[in-house]
């Protein structure tokens, strides 16, 4: 039996399969805690529904950067011995943020935790990336750490942009070979512009004197948005939304998300506390019913071996045939119950 992703594959539908959630945390009991919720919830899940992003940007204090990077590099490594002791070998996904590319510490980040913890790495975390040039620099120093470990397979590069000039050249940086996801950095964004942005538009509710402005109607932070995503989707690459700060209030971090994945095209957002991680997953999964018909559409798909079909008086063919695997995908990855016929293409 051929797989949907072998058929359907092509230069429409290349983005790498993520979890829709990226958890980041910066200080080291927040990290052992969120290393733990994610092992909890794989089990929960059946599937690894969330990345744990390690910081060390903003994460490591001045002057402790070089013990914070080897911190974090035996948190990811018992993190991953750790999953040889549970049955259903669900493989944890740890990243990394380092600091950025111009930063003094970036090499010895870089040599510390690539060379000590890259096979137990899912991907690493540039932030502040400008040009193309700056993820030419990191690639070149992550891959030659990454060949000296023994890493079998290339180490994938998530980049942050966070500047004008940056979204300027979002479809230069995503079109590079060794990016596999891009994310918006919206608190820099709207202070890179030295206050020609209200700081409404860094929440998600605009206060007294932002004109009623928030991130999701001010038109340079929205501009950038749709920028960065559309430069993911032209280059098969992952676009991830940025953070939420009201973090008590569940509900709007659950309509932040479903704004960004449904009016902005975002398929992951980052989070920053434990409370968002299932408000965010709820909002990135596709609605029972339509997993239902991605099923049905599948298998019938599959019976016909891909030929056009009839299905509830509606043509589809390969091209709609991608979107409903697409809603399985992103149903495996948020955690939903997939009908048994569909689970068989998700192996543990």
């Amino acid at each position: 039996m051929r797989h949907p992703r072998d058929v359907l594959l092509d230069a429409q539908s290349t983005a790498a399969s993520l979890p829709v959630c990226d958890h980041y945390c910066g200080v080291e009991a927040r990290m052992r805690k969120s290393l733990a919720l994610q092992a909890e919830m794989s089990q929960e899940f059946g599937a690894c529904v969330f990345d744990v992003t390690l910081d060390c940007e903003d994460g490591a204090p001045v002057g402790g950067e070089k013990d914070h990077a080897n911190m974090v590099v035996t948190l990811a490594n018992h993190a991953q011995e750790a999953i040889k002791n549970i049955a259903s070998g669900i493989v944890p996904r740890i990243a990394v943020r380092v600091h950025p590319v111009d930063h003094p510490v970036f090499e010895q980040d870089v040599n510390i935790i690539v060379g000590g913890a890259a096979a137990s790495l899912c991907h690493l975390m540039i932030p502040k990336i400008e040009t193309v040039a700056d993820v030419d620099r990191a690639a070149q120093l992550v891959d030659h750490v990454a060949t000296r470990t023994g890493r079998a397979s290339v180490l994938p590069l998530h980049v942050l942009i966070e500047s004008p000039a940056s979204v300027h050249r979002a479809f230069e940086i995503a079109a590079h070979p060794r990016v596999q996801s891009i994310s918006f950095g919206l608190m820099d964004f709207v202070s890179a512009h030295g206050g020609a942005i209200p700081s409404s538009a860094m929440s998600i509710h605009a206060g007294p004197g932002g004109d009623g402005l928030d991130q999701f109607s001010h038109p340079l932070v929205v501009r950038a948005k749709l920028e960065i995503a559309s430069a993911c989707h032209a280059h098969g690459k992952v676009p991830a939304h940025c953070v939420v700060t009201e973090f008590n209030d569940l509900a709007a971090v659950q309509a932040a998300a479903s704004r960004a994945a449904r009016a902005l095209g975002y398929t992951r957002m980052w989070s920053i506390h434990p409370s968002q991680i299932r408000p965010i997953l709820a909002a990135f999964a596709p609605p029972e019913q339509e997993i239902e018909l991605a099923t049905h559409i599948m298998m019938a798909a599959v019976q016909a071996d891909w030929a056009p079909i009839s299905f509830g008086g509606k043509l589809h063919d390969r091209a709609s045939y991608r979107y409903f695997w697409q809603v399985l995908e992103r149903a495996h990855q948020t955690g939903r119950r997939l009908p048994a016929e569909a689970r068989a293409y998700f192996p543990t």
